[in-house]
């Protein structure tokens, strides 16, 4: 068989993979936003099911065949195609080591170790959730055993974040944390601190007017998407049908904007993919740290700038005269920009954010290599709450139930963050660099600048190289703490020192 028609069928079928992965996608969807309660055990049965059928088909023997013929000839074979056969073969080769029965057993326990999680949740009560913990816990170690993957915890880092460890992100974080602490003390020191209780009384229909018309001037493509409403905000789907939510809270209107231009910034990278290599790594993105830099540039770069907000704060006054009435301009980009400590993440600043990320970095580096078990995390929590981020939670609730991703089995993503946040800063001022006026396009509501940037030199190129690489390529230099600490200064310090 020639390479080209090799190729050509492995294309075809990596995608036709990408439309079956699709449907799972939808029903994962639906279970956070409109599966009813008692609707749980069906759809773990039917999350087994489906992942059973996805698990046979990515196994093929044909697949093995196809990739074995184009690396027997690699010499005709371009960069491009090189990365997608490397993709595959990975794939691949994990896929056909973890049994079906196996996968299909993960991801039946996954449903039922959720609704475990939003009733803990929602009654305090760790120890409800804490055997589903441990079995989601048993299941990753498992599957990375079938992979015998020397580091387990690296083995799931490398799974959202291909070519990435635990010792490279280790040293980045150590140099990153003193810093952090140190703007955050001078923060704290000020005086004069923003009120971000001035916002009361938001009416949620028209909060979520205003959020549709601001993702839509983003970039977001609504005939190619949507936005739903659910417990915890997120961005899924495909780049032909991408699902978006948010959540909504009367008193609190600043958290469905910030976090809708959080999920706009992954929708865009999603719709920005070039779906003719759909399944493929030239159709994905480089990973989720990539992936959360979009997300974080958009929310924080853009969406806190007073660029952003002296062309939507206007249009926000149309939308809420009478709360904003006594509210002045300055005290109200201050309150946008409010920093301070909080026991939940998704509520974090930007500045106190990452310590929320290496606080659960550590914590499972320790339930993986034995230090820490789940029936003492409560106390893990609580000691790692005290050491880096100055306080101790009030509540589980607060502490180690906020989060959805161990219910999900999802260890190893929490480090996506905080890199995300480092390579948005870095890719930050490299596009001031090439882009000077930028920022004043914001403040006339022009963001596609940045969007065809952004599509032009990460979201069209896909993942033909891993992060560290793809970094030092864009911007000529190798990932570093200092362009979030000094975007951080520059974007802070002139807010709390000046009074």
């Amino acid at each position: 068989m020639k390479t080209s028609a090799a190729y050509q069928e492995l294309l075809t079928t990596l995608k036709r993979l990408d439309r079956l992965g699709s449907i799972g996608g939808l029903l994962s969807w639906d279970e956070s936003v409109n599966m009813p309660p008692e609707g749980s055990g069906l759809r773990g049965e039917q999350q087994g099911l489906f992942t059973e059928i996805f698990h046979r088909e990515a196994s093929s023997p044909r697949i093995g065949e196809l990739l074995n013929t184009l690396e027997s000839d690699a010499t005709n074979l371009d960069e491009a195609q090189k990365a997608v056969i490397r993709d595959a073969r990975k794939d691949f080769d994990r896929l056909t080591r973890i049994p079906a029965e196996f996968a299909a057993r993960k991801a039946e326990a996954r449903t039922a170790s959720f609704k475990a999680w939003i009733e803990a949740r929602e009654k305090d009560d760790y120890a409800h959730f804490q055997p589903y913990l441990q079995e989601q816990l048993e299941f990753a170690k498992e599957e990375a055993g079938f992979l015998e993957a020397p580091n387990i915890y690296d083995y799931w880092v490398d799974q959202f974040d291909p070519g990435m460890t635990s010792a490279i992100i280790e040293p980045v974080f150590a140099k990153l944390l003193p810093e952090l602490k140190s703007i955050v003390e001078t923060i704290l020191a000020c005086p004069d601190q923003p009120d971000s209780s001035i916002f009361k009384g938001f009416p949620i229909p028209a909060q979520e007017a205003f959020l549709r018309e601001v993702v839509g001037t983003l970039g977001f493509e609504f005939k190619r998407g949507r936005i739903d409403t659910a417990v915890h905000p997120f961005c899924g789907g495909h780049p032909q049908d991408t699902r978006m939510t948010t959540r909504f809270d009367e008193n609190n209107p600043l958290d469905s904007i910030t976090s809708s231009i959080h999920e706009t910034g992954h929708a865009l990278y999603e719709q920005g993919l070039l779906d003719e290599f759909a399944g493929t790594a030239l159709g994905d993105s480089v990973g989720m740290a990539f992936h959360e830099s979009q997300s974080r540039m958009w929310e924080n770069q853009v969406g806190r700038s007073r660029e952003f907000w002296k062309y939507w704060e206007p249009r926000y006054r149309e939308a809420f005269p009478s709360q904003l009435e006594k509210i002045g301009s300055e005290q109200f980009y201050r309150a946008i920009n409010k920093v301070g400590l909080t026991p939940i993440r998704v509520d974090a600043d930007e500045v106190t954010y990452n310590l929320h990320i290496m606080l659960r970095f550590e914590l499972e580096k320790g339930l993986f290599d034995g230090s820490i078990d789940t029936k003492s995390l409560p106390e893990a929590w609580a000691d790692a709450s005290q050491r880096i981020l100055g306080f101790t939670p009030e509540s589980n609730r607060e502490g180690c139930l906020q989060d959805i991703h161990w219910s999900d089995g999802l260890f190893g993503y929490f480090p996506s963050y905080c890199l995300g946040n480092l390579l948005a800063a870095q890719l930050w001022y490299h596009i001031l660099g090439q882009i000077p006026d930028l920022e004043s396009h914001f403040e006339k509501g022009e963001f596609q600048p940045l969007l065809d940037w952004l599509r032009r030199n990460i979201h069209s190129k896909g993942r033909r190289k891993f992060t560290l690489e793809f970094i030092n390529e864009l911007t000529g230099k190798e990932l570093s703490h200092e362009f979030l600490v000094r975007y951080l200064k520059e974007r802070y310090l002139p807010l709390y020192t000046a009074s």
